[in-house]
């Protein structure tokens, strides 16, 4: 597994990089979900009474990493909420009764696990940066 700083692979001598790692991946993955959700968030069906764009759940789950306890995007799952609905007869995606398939998307509740995945990242980051920091200054006393 690599450092995500450096690029150099963590080693079995200090598993929380290697946690602290596959934490920055699942949360970067998270994001990525996360951006795509608040990108269809407007969007419509192509077709006339069909259905928008469903939004995506990231579903984590724990892996071994030499004896620590991990985490990886297992899945991205959809969302089954219903859809919102708007009277819109003219649109080109409206239902014979005249409303439109609006997605399940609500950008205020993407915008908090946003901020909350990005906090996550930061957090973990700080943990490899402490890390390398304790690793180094072990080094500086090792040599003297």
């Amino acid at each position: 597994m690599a450092d995500p700083i450096n690029g150099r692979p963590a080693t079995a001598r200090n598993p929380a990089m290697g946690v602290a790692a596959s934490a920055l991946r699942a949360q970067q993955s998270r994001m990525r979900v996360i951006a795509e959700n608040i990108a269809n968030a407007n969007s419509t069906a192509p077709v006339a009474g069909g259905d928008p764009y469903r939004r995506q759940m990231p579903v984590f789950q724990a892996r071994d990493l030499n004896g620590a306890t991990g985490v990886v995007l297992a899945d991205v799952r959809t969302d089954q909420s219903a859809f919102k609905l708007d009277y819109d007869p003219s649109h080109p995606a409206a239902n014979a009764e005249g409303y439109v398939q609006r997605p399940n998307v609500d950008t205020l509740v993407e915008a908090m696990d946003m901020r909350e995945a990005q906090r996550a990242y930061e957090a973990n980051l700080n943990v490899i940066e402490t890390a390398r920091a304790m690793e180094s200054r072990t080094l500086d006393i090792i040599k003297r």
